[in-house]
């Protein structure tokens, strides 16, 4: 009987707050979300993948340095990202995921910042003519975010508050 051989898994890019990261097929990409917003961004043969971690949906005020924290800085540079590469990022498949209401008791469900920042995105990716896959969004719960650029989706786990 031939032995079974396994593959080591690929490098793992843990996103923090306002991080964007782009990895190659094997690779995994992990995250944590509250209020905040995830885009993951993905050629459609699943070759490459690139994520984001956003926290802010309006604008840095004058001032403050432009980050990835800011969801145009986040996705102008994950499609930076992906051209370097070869990947036109209309050309890609989204997944959004976060947007949470960490705080219910203080906020209505439409009017908290994981409801401005799910709306930001799912209106960018559309302006932009990236088609989403799927999204997870609202509620009142943290999201753990893990994926492997491949063929299968994003795992999503909800954890406790």
């Amino acid at each position: 009987m031939k032995p079974m051989i396994l593959e080591p898994l690929g490098q793992l890019h843990t996103l923090h707050p306002g991080d964007v990261v782009c990895a190659e097929r094997g690779e995994r990409m992990e995250t944590l979300l509250g209020s905040c917003v995830a885009i993951v961004l993905t050629d459609p043969r699943r070759t490459l993948g690139a994520m984001c971690h956003i926290v802010h949906a309006s604008r840095a005020t004058a001032g403050v340095a432009e980050t990835g924290a800011y969801a145009e800085v986040a996705l102008d540079t994950m499609y930076a990202l992906l051209r370097e590469r070869g990947i036109d990022p209309r050309q890609c498949e989204a997944y959004v995921y976060g947007g949470g209401n960490m705080f219910p008791q203080l906020f209505n469900q439409t009017a908290h910042v994981g409801e401005r920042n799910s709306r930001w995105a799912l209106d960018a990716l559309a302006e932009d003519g990236v088609r989403v896959l799927f999204h997870d969004l609202g509620g009142d719960t943290y999201r753990r975010l893990s994926w492997t650029v491949g063929p299968n989706a994003p795992q999503v786990t909800a954890v406790p508050v």
